[in-house]
């Protein structure tokens, strides 16, 4: 099937909620407890979606395979204590299905990714990465990405070590 690739809509709000708590849960649901995950996913609800779908502050880029999302990525105003000087952005969200892994998707939601950062006149792209997520936090570095600090991502009580990486467009 082709791969198709668009800006995200507020219509895209359910299918967003349900591509995002089903990567999550596929890649890292084994190191919460239930109580934890369950918490952390509450916070993810389509009118949520919709609301950063339809705020001008927010970019979603998607991709979609026969009209059903297989993944995106989601650009936000930066909310990392860390400062910069110069203007920057936040890749809050990259996430594909891992059924399309290694189909060229992340690669082509970055390309929209830097160019939607470059067109709102950002200088610098942030993004978090658990420390754990090696393969893509080699994904990052090829794309450019350095670390430059770390941030506690939590998930319910529970704190995971990311690290903040920063890439100059």
């Amino acid at each position: 099937m082709k791969i198709a690739y668009r800006q995200g809509i507020p219509e895209d709000a359910a299918s967003l909620n349900r591509l995002f708590k089903s990567v999550f849960c596929d890649t890292f649901a084994h190191l919460y407890s239930p109580e934890d995950l369950a918490a952390f996913l509450a916070q993810f609800t389509v009118e949520g979606w919709r609301g950063e779908l339809t705020n001008p502050d927010f970019a979603f880029h998607v991709a979609e395979e026969a009209r059903a999302l297989v993944g995106y990525a989601k650009l936000s105003p930066m909310k990392l204590p860390f400062e910069d000087d110069r203007p920057a952005i936040l890749l809050s969200q990259l996430y594909v299905d891992e059924a399309h892994h290694g189909a060229g998707i992340s690669h082509q939601l970055m390309d929209r990714t830097f160019a939607e950062a470059k067109d709102r006149g950002k200088e610098r792209l942030y993004l978090t990465v658990f420390t754990e997520n090696h393969r893509a936090r080699r994904f990052y570095e090829r794309l450019g990405f350095e670390a430059v600090g770390e941030y506690d991502f939590m998930v319910g009580k529970q704190a995971d070590q990311d690290i903040i990486m920063r890439k100059t467009l």
